[in-house]
């Protein structure tokens, strides 16, 4: 039996909802004070945070994420440059800040996590927060190997040279071929740190040295989290912050260079002619949508420990500016950087085949050709791990002192890695713990889900791992977040109720919100989410799937279609989440049919039983 607050015009009316779910409501009038006590009442027993610092930062520590520093600077540069900005900004008006409050008033007002919210909205909702939590387990299997190469980035940066930093030697002290055709960056990512294959067909062996950092990356991790919030509280003081320290410091060196201001013109340079383009619009949508973290029962679980008058819309407002701020300041720092390598490489090409009779360059090519101009070279686009592991680490190499350089960065990405996984984690975790779906010491249950990811994660050490880690990252995040926060916005303003949901805001935030939110909420957030649902599903229809593949002997990276029995994989990593859903909701209706079809079958039986005792006793009476 669970019980709910439904409170108006400060009448509280208890709902006992029964496994039948019936609903048997009383109600009785209490002030103010009497409700606030009900409601920490509710939470006795319950962690919460130290302070509402930690809260803060702990939600802008899983909000800012790698998408951030390596997504977002690719799509401003791909989409119109500052001209991206206007739909970015409009995306995050009309859904990106709408869903981030929805998840925190839903969190804080029922103050349980993913699963026993939706349980309590409607218990046809529940397979939302199963979803959820299928979601971050998925996530976490693979996201966790990305701050893995970030500790073995990180090991490798305290040597001096750095490895990466020249070509080995071939045949008779010659340089490597493949290295001299790849670039020392690109060669090191494939063949040193992965030992990539040439297809996801090739599995390969276990790279042992990625299996260790992983392992350290999970054992970091729960050290973190195994208290919940009382230890993560006090890791996100560093996690949070460190990142925007370091942004600070790349910026206030990049700026200095030669290159940099060509660099942040280049990005931020406007062409309105391309907001013409429906997906200039759809593209930043997707970007805001899964820049702020919404879908992943998260925010959810952080909120549900904060006091039930948390002022959760200024917190929503807040974080939803800070992450998208930070994107910003992100792109400026990461181009100001590509802009001094740009420069760089594009003198040191001229250097080296610009002589006064181009007795370098190879027969028929002239130097405009091989050189071509600095606009070429600021124009090559990076993105994901391509712009960390091998444009950056490319850009470090022509800063003195390149090893500290290279500490800093890998330690950033790091914090920022670390800073989501905590809320990721947390998404799984407080679910499973609240609801009782597996009866242990969260320090256990803790340790036992980072041992069964890190266990199905060793699937990312072979050699063919980062094919795999594409695959996961294309399809476990994208339509089941989109396909969840969908059916959070019709459940919250459609079957819950708009305005009881008001209610129970205005009763959190003293206030009741404005006409904007219930727009959003009801109309234009959720058609946003299907549009950008639809079209992710037609472009995975209609396109073939492909991944990037490294071409061994030929230093070069290629997109290559998954073979057919990928599809099957693909279709699992999709419908795990997205299933549960319909799952659930057909399970109730299913208990509800049999629930009432014995009640009716009881009745019947008690009415011939009633009428047999009558005849029986109208027999005896004659």
């Amino acid at each position: 039996m669970t019980a709910r607050e439904n409170r108006k015009d400060g009448q509280v009316t208890l709902a006992l909802t029964t496994g039948d779910n019936d609903e048997i409501a009383t109600e009785g009038k209490c002030d103010d004070s009497e409700r606030d006590t009900a409601s920490e009442m509710e939470v006795i027993g319950r962690r919460t945070w130290g302070n509402k610092a930690e809260y803060i930062l702990a939600t802008i520590g899983f909000a800012v994420g790698f998408g951030n520093l390596w997504r977002f600077p690719y799509l401003c540069q791909k989409n119109g440059g500052g001209a991206f900005l206007i739909p970015y900004f409009i995306s995050l008006i009309l859904l990106g800040i709408p869903l981030f409050f929805l998840e925190l008033a839903i969190g804080q007002s029922v103050r349980q996590g993913p699963i026993g919210v939706w349980k309590a909205i409607h218990p046809y909702l529940g397979g939302v927060g199963l979803a959820s939590v299928v979601v971050c387990i998925l996530i976490s299997m693979y996201y966790n190997m990305i701050i893995g190469w970030c500790f073995y980035y990180l090991f490798v940066s305290f040597q001096d040279p750095l490895p990466y930093s020249s070509c080995p030697s071939g045949v008779n002290c010659t340089v490597n071929e493949e290295c001299k055709l790849a670039g020392r960056t690109q060669y090191f990512w494939y063949t040193k740190a992965l030992g990539a294959t040439s297809s996801i067909e090739e599995m390969g062996d276990f790279q042992w040295h990625l299996c260790l950092v992983l392992l350290l990356a999970w054992i970091v991790l729960f050290l973190f989290v195994s208290r919940g919030v009382q230890s993560a509280g006090k890791a996100v003081y560093v996690t949070a912050t460190l990142p925007y320290v370091v942004l600070a410091i790349f910026f206030g060196r990049a700026v200095t260079l030669k290159g940099s201001l060509d660099g942040i013109i280049h990005m931020f340079k406007p062409q309105f002619s391309r907001l013409a383009s429906p997906l200039v619009w759809l593209e930043a949508a997707t970007q805001v949508f899964f820049s702020v973290g919404v879908g992943f029962g998260t925010l959810i679980a952080m909120s549900s420990y904060n006091p039930v008058h948390n002022n959760c819309r200024r917190d929503a407002i807040f974080v939803s500016l800070i992450d998208s701020l930070t994107s910003v300041f992100a792109a400026v720092v990461v181009f100001s950087v590509l802009g001094f390598k740009a420069h760089d490489s594009y003198d040191e090409c001229l250097r080296l085949y610009g002589g006064v009779n181009n007795t370098n360059l190879p027969p028929g090519m002239t130097l405009d050709k091989k050189c071509h101009n600095l606009e070429h070279w600021l124009s090559e686009s990076f993105q994901g791990p391509g712009l960390t592991f091998i444009a950056f680490t490319e850009a470090i190499l022509k800063l003195p002192l390149s090893p500290l350089w290279s500490v800093l960065f890998f330690s950033m990405l790091l914090s920022l890695g670390l800073g989501s996984m905590f809320g990721i984690l947390e998404g799984v975790l407080n679910s499973l713990h609240d609801q009782k779906l597996i009866p242990l010491r969260k320090e256990i249950l803790t340790g036992l889900t980072c041992f069964l990811c890190m266990v199905i994660g060793l699937l990312f050490c072979q050699r063919s791992g980062e094919y795999w880690l594409q695959m996961f990252d294309s399809f476990t995040g994208t339509l089941p977040l989109l396909f969840i926060c969908f059916f959070e916005l019709v459940g919250v303003s459609w079957v819950y109720g708009a305005n009881r949901f008001y209610d129970d805001i205005e009763y959190m935030l003293r206030m009741r919100p404005g006409l904007y939110w219930k727009i959003t909420w009801r109309y234009v957030s959720p058609a946003i989410v299907l549009v950008i649902f639809v079209c992710s599903l037609l472009n995975i229809g209609l396109k073939p799937i492909t991944y990037s593949a490294w071409r061994q002997n030929k230093g070069d990276v290629k997109s290559v279609q998954y073979p057919s029995w990928c599809y099957f994989i693909i279709a699992f990593l999709i419908c795990a989440s997205c299933l549960c859903i319909p799952a659930v909701f057909l399970l109730r209706l299913y208990q509800r049919m049999t629930t009432r079809r014995r009640r009716d079958t009881e009745i019947v039986r008690d009415l011939l039983e009633s009428s047999t005792t009558k005849k029986q006793t109208l027999e005896n009476a004659d």
